[in-house]
């Protein structure tokens, strides 16, 4: 019998796109980007089983080789795609479809409604834990209304940054550190 594991499904393009467009409103500076060998860790501690990493790319002209050996130096599998239309939310789709039929939990690191259907039929299998993880506030309220998919923020959970980033967000009272602010 093998051992249960986690399947993380990276849309680094949303992520890096929501990133620079909505909160740095820059492109991301490389201290800035998530830290994605904290992630997969993150998931790994957890749940307390091992994760496939899964970092979907878009590639349209050359592969940006010094990205993708450093994904794989941090257990990553990058999936490069290349076509018309939105590759990536195409080939994370199809991912998503084919768990359905396969053990294990399962982790998308998006803000993308377009994952709806497939993560929805996901968490429907109640012997599968289910998580959505990104920037809380981007997250589309349609994924979030999935029931029992638990939402993990990268900054404040899964703490992937080095730095603080510049965002707005509500705090639960319980949660609230007054020297955040002073």
């Amino acid at each position: 019998m093998t051992e249960r594991q986690t399947y993380l499904l990276v849309d680094g393009e949303n992520i890096d796109a929501t990133l620079g467009t909505s909160i740095l409103q820059r492109r991301p500076h490389p201290e800035e980007r998530p830290r994605w060998n904290r992630v997969r860790e993150f998931i790994e501690d957890e749940w307390e089983q091992p994760v496939t990493a899964l970092f979907f790319l878009a590639i349209d002209g050359e592969v940006p080789l010094a990205f993708v050996q450093a994904l794989l130096a941090m257990g990553y599998q990058p999936v490069m795609l290349r076509g018309a239309g939105k590759v990536v939310d195409l080939g994370i789709q199809r991912t998503a479809e084919a768990l359905i039929e396969r053990d294990g939990d399962v982790v998308l690191a998006s803000h993308d409604v377009d994952f709806l259907p497939q993560m929805t039929a996901l968490a429907e299998d109640e012997d599968r834990r289910v998580a959505l993880m990104g920037f809380n506030e981007f997250i589309a309220g349609g994924l979030r209304e999935i029931p029992g998919v638990e939402v993990w923020d990268m900054e404040h959970d899964v703490q992937a940054f080095d730095a603080p980033l510049p965002r707005m967000r509500v705090i639960d009272i319980e949660d609230f550190d007054p020297f955040e602010f002073l």
